[in-house]
């Protein structure tokens, strides 16, 4: 049952998250930068498993509970029964032969018929013990008052003063059964576990607030102050993120030799609380500290580290010297800080030591300019929501492997962009000039680009060779500017086209010869009145169909009685035509 239970977890589990999952193909090079889905999900995933266990481990503990209850209430009940009647006792049948030794013999009574019978004086003393076994019994006394025995009957043993000497070696005899019978053992089992340490930081302890399975510490969301005690040393990833957590208790670090993945992201952890926590962890490789206090970025970094996130802090400034352990990090983001602040740049080569360096996100800054110097190695530069105005060609020296560049949401005009600003990127695929101040399509980028994104500018002609270089272009974005004209043949160029938005600008028309290759076209939000028959189907490829699959033309001002149909003749139907 229990095998069948866990396999259900397992199979229910990867299901729910599944369908969470938002698609994997949109935006595929931004995805790395929201890590935040995945460890959360990766902790779902873990708690509904760690659910699964421990409902097993609680039945388990009750059955062993209910027997070890069952065994106590056994041993109870021999001991009592010891107590009472040790082993040798005559039995009231015994007193009834004249020859048999009576351990009443130094009975004195005044009056002979005050003696009272063996079985009078067993009935009397007995029933106190069967009654309630924890009382005393009292000493027996004649109808004088005096003393009857000398023997006080006790719950566990007799007084040794009146008893024979072999009563005494019955005694030891009740004390050697004791312990054959495992009382003995019990008793030295019980003050064994009463001194032994509780097992921290051992593979098979879990702190109470967190879920633990199979080298994972789920953590998060347990409104912690600092990070729970005994977790164990064999713990790969650790993720205690959305606590309260404001200091990293001295050299609790040191021990996790296997530890890669330690997530502190929304705590309250500044500079003072993390100076040297990190320096004893030799295989970190990931560390999320984003939304914490921190004003600098942390000096004693692991060498092993390859992805470090410091978002949304208050880092401020930045030296060369930072980064001088942990040459071999590969992503670095540090959006949502105040880089910049005051000077408007970062020093010249600060990031130089990091020549392995793949991603760099400097998102939400306040740099008026790129930073000089860069890496070569680096392939994905985000600088989107800086105060940029210009991009000039030192920002590498050298041929570099930039492939995606997102310059968006700064204050880049068509001279912030010159000629040799983009020279070294000759490996470019994606750049981003979104929210811009670009008044016409810039030219001179590296005919190496894929998408291009040109959205929210002042663009409002577009020429027909501003596409010329190009050749590999496939998604182009131009909507939200203020075109009103698109020359003849403008898009001829772009064979590999395959996306085109021009939505909410000022077209009266549908431009003309439209590439053959183009798959989707966005015209809504427009002024567009009539479409040329020359639009879709031109030339040759008139008599043939049309590689798209979606026109979007609502919110224009067309008359549907007006359209020459004509112009909609090598369509695959005008199911393809979206006018509302």
């Amino acid at each position: 049952m229990e095998v069948l239970t866990l396999l259900l977890l397992f199979i229910i589990a990867p299901l729910h998250l599944s369908i969470q999952q938002p698609s994997a193909g949109k935006y595929r090079e931004k995805m790395y930068k929201n890590p935040t889905l995945v460890y959360r999900n990766l902790g779902k995933c873990f708690d509904l498993v760690i659910l699964g266990r421990e409902v097993l481990d609680v039945r388990e503990w009750l059955t062993n509970t209910k027997e070890e209850s069952k065994d106590a209430k056994g041993d109870a009940l021999q001991e009592e029964r010891e107590s009472i009647v040790p082993r040798g006792t005559p039995t009231p049948q015994s007193f009834s032969n004249p020859e048999a030794p009576s351990i009443f013999s130094n009975v004195t009574p005044e009056d002979p018929k005050s003696i009272t019978p063996m079985e009078d004086v067993l009935t009397k003393v007995l029933p106190r013990h069967y009654s309630n076994p924890d009382a005393e019994a009292q000493p027996v006394r004649n109808a004088a008052g005096t003393r009857t025995t000398s023997a006080i009957i006790e719950r566990r043993e007799y007084d040794q003063t009146v008893t024979e000497p072999s009563v005494k070696s019955e005694k030891n005899a009740r004390i050697g059964n004791r312990k054959r019978n495992g009382r003995g053992k019990n008793v030295k089992e019980m003050k064994t576990k009463k001194t032994e340490h509780f097992p921290y930081f051992k593979d098979n302890y879990c702190p109470p607030d967190c879920a633990c399975y199979g080298g994972v510490v789920q953590c998060s969301d347990k409104s912690a102050d600092k990070i729970p005690y005994g977790i164990p040393y064999s713990s790969r990833y650790i993720l205690l993120m959305n606590n309260h957590i404001n200091s990293i208790q001295l050299d609790l670090l040191r021990g996790y030799a296997s530890l890669e993945f330690l997530v502190l992201s929304k705590n309250r952890l500044t500079d003072d609380s993390v100076e040297g926590a990190f320096e004893g962890v030799p295989a970190l490789k990931r560390l999320y500290l984003d939304g914490n206090l921190l004003a600098s970025v942390p000096t004693d970094l692991p060498a092993s580290l390859e992805e470090l996130r410091l978002d949304n802090n208050r880092v401020r400034v930045m030296s060369e010297s930072y980064w001088a352990r942990c040459r071999g990090l590969l992503v670095l983001s540090l959006s949502n800080n105040s880089l910049g602040e005051g000077s408007g740049s970062l020093p010249d080569a600060v990031l130089s030591p990091l020549q392995h360096l793949r991603t760099l996100n400097l998102d939400h800054n306040q740099l008026t300019s790129v930073p000089l110097g860069l890496p070569l190695s680096v392939k994905e530069l985000y600088l989107r929501g800086n105060l940029i105005e210009h991009f000039g060609g030192k920002a590498f020296n050298g041929q570099s492997r930039l492939a995606i560049l997102d310059l968006s949401a700064n204050r880049l005009s068509n001279k912030g962009l010159p000629k040799d600003a983009l020279i070294q990127a000759s490996h470019l695929e994606s750049l981003n000039l979104e929210g811009n101040r670009l008044q016409k399509v810039p030219r001179h980028l590296p005919s190496s680009i894929k998408t291009l994104n040109l959205e929210g500018n002042l663009i409002s002609a577009i020429g027909r060779v501003a596409f010329n270089s190009l050749k590999n272009l496939e998604h182009l974005g131009l909507a939200w500017n203020k075109i009103s004209k698109v020359a003849p043949g403008a898009f001829l160029s772009l064979r590999t086209l395959h996306q085109l938005d021009l939505c909410h600008n000022a077209l009266s028309q549908v431009p003309r010869q439209l590439p053959q290759g183009l798959r989707s076209l966005a015209l809504t939000h427009n002024k567009i009145q009539s479409v040329p028959r020359d639009a879709f189907c031109w030339g040759q490829a008139g008599s043939s169909l049309s590689g798209l699959v979606r026109v979007q033309l609502a919110d224009n001002l067309m008359d549907m009685g007006k359209l020459d149909s004509k112009a909609f003749r090598c369509l695959r139907g005008f199911q393809v035509v979206h006018f509302y």
